[in-house]
């Protein structure tokens, strides 16, 4: 039987797991990799669950896991362990609804997304997440304007990318 804390953790992981699914897409290549590093992250969740107070949307908390979690975790590369203790083996988070690799665009647009650097994949996911400047800014320790800039050179960055290796919009 899962105890309340996991059926809430579950319940709100489930709410937002566009954020698992998008941190996945851009900083891991394979479905192997992805399936890998969504694991991870929500192993990392679940860990620092017991320290989320509450003091920001946990929407926000977790975008701030995922991507530290992503970072770490490609650091590590493949000197992985295979065993994960204290962490509930039946959490499963429902599937995504969509196939990514039936869109074209989406595929082009992530290839391309794979060749930035961790600060402009992070500039990216939260820009797709639909975050203002500010807050880009904030979550990643950026003035607002710096935040702006940052994002406009990775947009241009992108295309620049995508134009490179042949592909139109």
């Amino acid at each position: 039987m899962s105890n309340p804390t996991e059926t809430a953790f579950l319940k709100l992981v489930n709410q937002h797991k566009g954020i698992l699914y998008k941190a996945s897409r851009i900083y891991a290549d394979s479905v192997e990799d992805r399936e890998d590093l969504q694991q991870e992250i929500l192993i990392q969740l679940w860990k620092s669950y017991q320290n989320f107070k509450g003091n920001s949307e946990f929407s926000t908390w977790m975008y701030r896991v995922a991507i530290n979690t992503a970072i770490t975790y490609l650091k590590k590369e493949k000197q992985r362990s295979t065993h994960h203790t204290n962490v509930p083996s039946h959490f499963e988070v429902q599937q995504e609804d969509y196939n990514p690799a039936k869109d074209r665009q989406l595929e082009i647009f992530y290839s391309a997304v794979q060749e930035l650097n961790s600060l402009e994949k992070a500039v990216i996911f939260y820009f797709m997440e639909g975050m203002s400047h500010k807050e880009i800014g904030n979550n990643l320790g950026l003035s607002e304007g710096n935040a702006r800039v940052k994002l406009n050179r990775t947009k241009e960055k992108i295309q620049q990318i995508i134009k490179k290796s042949g592909y139109e919009f």
